[in-house]
This record gives structure tokens, sequence and C-alpha cells, in this order.
């Protein structure tokens, strides 16, 4: 009698650790299928999939050749939407026959499939002096650039210098290949004094 009872309480207790097993398998699968309706499905898919500092690449034209290098400091690249936010980023514009220029400002986001950049805080864009063309500065606290366009938009205050002139106006549109420039609301140009605008020459005898 004492051995069947033995018996019996181990069957118990087999069929009550197989029904927890059970149950707990069959709520695992229910919470795999169904997901936690507090937690977005959209959290991982927004995590990045690698990150590179002090990185540099070049995008290339269709003939082979460079046009243009981007660098920075850190790059973030994030697979949902195919974008790279970057630190500190250095684009600069290599393609040929068009004016070297140099982009710098505190961050940027890429938009790869659009072959966009958007940059934002303290930006600058730096053309030197060339023969065909006069030294040109650009500064503005955001601004698009549309790489495969040669093209700048903002629709923030931009001051341009262009050799000696200054030109200040809010909401822009620059075309690098063409050389326009258009601003969406009334700027203001200010040229220097025509002594300014010439070097005077200097004569005098040897010391």
């Amino acid at each position: 009698m004492h051995k069947r009872t033995a018996h019996r309480w181990r069957l118990t207790a087999i069929m009550v650790v197989g029904t927890f097993f059970a149950f707990g398998t069959f709520w695992l699968v229910q919470l795999a299928q169904n997901g936690d309706a507090t937690v977005d499905p959209n959290t991982f898919k927004n995590e990045p999939d690698y990150i590179v500092e002090q990185f540099s690449f070049v995008r290339m034209t269709p003939e082979g050749k460079p046009r243009y290098l981007v660098s920075g400091a850190k790059l973030t690249h994030r697979p949902i939407d195919d974008s790279s936010d970057v630190e500190l980023p250095v684009l600069q514009g290599v393609a040929p026959g068009q004016p070297f220029t140099t982009i710098t400002s505190q961050r940027a986001r890429i938009r790869h499939p659009q072959n966009q950049a958007d940059l934002m805080g303290d930006v600058k864009v730096v053309r030197p002096e060339s023969p065909n063309n006069r030294a040109m500065e650009l500064k503005t606290e955001a601004l698009t650039v549309f790489t495969d366009e040669d093209r700048m938009t903002s629709d923030q205050p931009v001051q341009v210098t262009l050799g000696n002139s200054t030109i200040r106006g809010t909401g822009m549109e620059a075309n690098n290949a063409t050389r326009e420039l258009k601003f969406a609301s009334r700027g203001q140009i200010v040229y220097p004094p025509k002594a300014a605008r010439a070097a005077p020459t200097i004569t005098g005898k040897p010391q």
C-alpha cells in the first residue's frame, strides 16, 4: 500500500511539472506570435547596424571618377531607412570640371537612397578662388545638399561672401554646376568701397 501511494505521488508530480511546462511553452508561443502590446515593433528596427569612427569614403561618377569625398568623426548607420548620422562631417566636391568645394558642419544626416545630405549646426561652404571663379564662402545653420545634382538649398538665414561682396537673405537655392544663386526672400547685398575693390599700387625708393 505504501509503495502504491508513493507511486501515485511521483505520477502526480510528473503530471504537474508537465502541465507547467506545457502552459509555459504555450505562453511563449503566444508572446512570439502576438508580441507585447507595450513594445513598439520598430524599436529594434531603428537600432544601428554598424558604427564607424574616423571614417572616409568616395562617391564615384557613372564614368568611374570621384564625385565627392565624405569624412567625419563618427558615422552611425540605421538600416530602417538606409540613413547615416554623422558627427563633424566634411563633404568635398571633386567632380571633374566643377569647382573644388568643401562643406563642413557640426552634424549631418545622409539619406543614401536619395543621395541627399542634411547638414546642421555652423554650416560652412568654402570654394577657393580659381582662374574662372571668385572665392566664395557660405554660412548658415542648416543646409540640404543634393550631391548628384551639385545643388544646395536652405530655409534658414544665409550669408554668402563672394569675392569682396556680401549677400544676406533667408531661404536659398544654389546650383554649383550652373553657378546660379537664388534667395526666396528679399536679400541684402553689400559691395565694398571702390578703394577696397582694387588693391593700391605702392611704389617707393629702395632703402
